[in-house]
């Protein structure tokens, strides 16, 4: 085999946000010519990297298992893109390597791993979307060098393991090459499905198809996982038990990002600690108040704080790290603080990143909405905690594939602004309707859908349910979004919802309300155009749109829908000509969704919350 090539090469970019959602570690980012993983933290060059200070998402993310080593918050690393391909810029970002690691020469259909030394691969600096690997000793193509894609296939389990199709064993699973093994891969009938591909051994003739990996029966041909973590270079040490599941390059199931997001809450007090809380990162390793003296005369980022008495910036620094000395079960309610200061925007505390106005309930639903509130600003902070693979995260059961060789001290954040508009149901009214909507068939039905969902899973069936009031809120959210798509002109796909729903009787006080919002890497945020749709008079004829649509261009068949063990669904009266939205904006991923709650439809006249 030949000596792996370790040479730095910029092959492509993808913005730094996409790090986190889309690209994040772990995941394969598909190139023109070929396909990278992303490499973990232990690669990732910190001196280029913005420490990013919100307090609340940190103690959230130590409080899970494993994470308690977590000190910093860490934006991906990036310098200012300049026109000349050799500045320092042109190095800086995250490390990928080639995967799969198996090419096809486009010509010749040679099937070999990059070890083989057949391939060779060329980058120019200038244009780095052209890297390619050339299959230079083809003996089929005329004139440049035909290029070598990557083989369409890999494995992957649900533990998070991501591994090599194994074609050698699986072309040859009748028995070993009689003598030495050249693979080819070939595209056989009209390509109507990506697995017509038939591997082929040149040498001994012995052929199969890719077909047979996939669907029933695909254990007997494919082997158990072998625990690779090629975003760590290496195997678990104590292996896998679990069966590699074959799938396509790119699959929208090969990668789930797990992410916890929060809403940046200023202090309430005075301007110093405002202060203190923004440049937390430069201040909390100070130890000294004569250190700080130093620091503030030396440190330009610490010029604002310069106006202020030392001892009492000090003072403002000793009570910040009391404040962090929080519990578990507090840092993981990351929900409580934010409901505080949107139930009471009169006394919420206000600065750059965080403006509340108080506002009026919908128009003519005063009767089950509180009065609303304008989030003129806000800024998200979102970190990236760790990935699953084959299925979606389960909030209860975090089995997360490792970011890092060891536990990480860091994990990579993004930090948007923008705006958004705040919701809140009567408390006595929601209450009502959930002792109307307790026990009914339909919510029954869903609530042992997920009892099955879980059971299915390895959990235990009688944890997990998030209750009639979150169908309702949720189902809510989603039936506002399409409407402020339409009326603020923001597509579906930007605004997100943040639901805020506790029952009566649980720890802490009962919750109801949703948080539409739209927000930005840039440092402006957006445009307003959120606020304005989220005038009372306009609110009011969204939320009676809603109350007024029972209909859905799929009736009966959406109406009449009940989730059932048979299909899986977790969904009742919900499909993308109604409910569904872009699940880059759903917290739940299109999950626990029914327009009976709402209001009335062709399956139920009565449970409407609007109706």
């Amino acid at each position: 085999m030949a000596k792996r090539d370790t040479t730095i090469r910029r092959v492509g970019s993808v913005r730094p946000s996409q790090l986190l959602y889309t690209f994040g570690i772990g995941s394969l980012i598909d190139l023109p010519s070929f396909s990278v993983v992303v490499g973990g933290l232990d690669d990732w060059d910190p001196n280029y990297q913005q420490r990013l200070t919100e307090e609340r998402l940190l103690a959230a993310v130590r409080a899970l298992p494993g994470m308690h080593k977590v000190a910093e918050l860490r934006e991906p690393p990036w310098l200012p893109e300049e026109r000349d391909a050799f500045a320092p810029c042109a190095l800086v970002g995250v490390p990928v390597s080639p995967f799969p690691r198996w090419l096809r020469c486009s010509a010749c259909r040679l099937l070999a791993p990059i070890e083989s030394g057949l391939f060779t691969l060329e980058t120019w600096p200038y244009r780095p979307d052209r890297a390619r690997y050339a299959h230079k000793g083809c003996n089929i193509a005329q004139g440049r060098p035909p290029s070598a894609l990557p083989a369409r296939f890999v494995t992957a389990c649900s533990r998070g393991h991501l591994d090599e199709f194994p074609w050698m064993s699986f072309v040859h699973a009748d028995g070993p090459c009689s003598g030495k093994p050249i693979l080819e891969a070939v595209d056989t009938g009209l390509g109507t499905r990506s697995t017509d591909v038939l591997a082929k051994c040149r040498t001994c003739g012995t052929k199969r198809s890719v077909a047979q990996a996939f669907g029933d029966g695909s254990e007997k041909v494919l082997p158990r996982c072998r625990g690779r973590h090629p975003q760590l270079r290496r195997f678990d040490a104590a292996g896998c038990t679990e069966q590699a599941t074959a799938m396509l390059v790119g699959a929208s199931n090969a990668w789930f990002p797990v992410s916890l997001r929060v809403l940046s809450i200023p202090p309430a007090g005075d301007t110093i600690e405002q202060l203190v809380a923004a440049a937390w990162s430069d201040l909390e390793r100070i130890p000294s108040i004569e250190v700080l003296t130093y620091a503030l005369g030396e440190k330009p980022i610490l010029s604002s704080l310069r106006l202020h008495p030392v001892a009492e910036v000090w003072a403002a620094i000793e009570a910040m790290r009391m404040d962090r000395a929080t519990d578990g079960d507090a840092a993981r309610d990351v929900e409580s603080p934010e409901w505080h200061v949107f139930t009471h925007p009169e006394t919420a505390p206000s600065g750059p990143d965080f403006t509340l106005t108080a506002s009026s309930p919908p128009v003519g639903w005063e009767h089950r909405f509180k009065p609303s509130v304008r989030v003129d600003r806000l800024r998200e902070v979102t970190a990236m905690v760790g990935f699953t693979r084959l299925d979606a995260p389960d909030p209860e059961r975090l089995l997360l594939a490792p970011m890092a060789s060891e536990q990480p001290t860091w994990v990579p954040a993004s930090q948007t602004r923008g705006e958004g508009v705040f919701l809140r149901l009567d408390e006595d009214a929601v209450q009502a309707w959930e002792d109307r909507a307790a026990g009914t068939p339909r919510l029954e039905a869903l609530r042992r859908s997920h009892q099955g969902w879980r059971s299915r899973r390895g959990l235990p069936e009688a944890g997990g349910w998030p209750g009639e009031r979150y169908v309702l809120l949720h189902s809510l959210a989603h039936g506002l979004i399409n409407e402020l798509a339409l009326e603020c002109g923001y597509p579906a796909a930007s605004i997100r919802e943040r639901i805020y729903s506790r029952e009566r009787g649980l720890v802490g006080d009962p919750m109801a309300g949703i948080l539409l919002y739209t927000a930005a890497p840039d440092s402006e945020g957006t445009l307003g155009g959120l606020i304005a749709a989220g005038d009372p008079a306009r609110l009011g004829l969204m939320v009676s749109r809603i109350a007024d649509r029972g209909a859905c261009a799929s009736d009966p068949m959406c109406a009449e829908h009940v989730p059932s063990t048979e299909d899986h669904s977790l969904h009742g009266a919900a499909c993308h000509a109604c409910m569904f939205i872009p699940e880059t904006s759903c917290e739940r991923g299109n999950r626990y969704l029914d327009r009976t709650t709402l209001a009335a439809t062709m399956a139920d006249l009565t449970l409407g919350f609007l109706a």
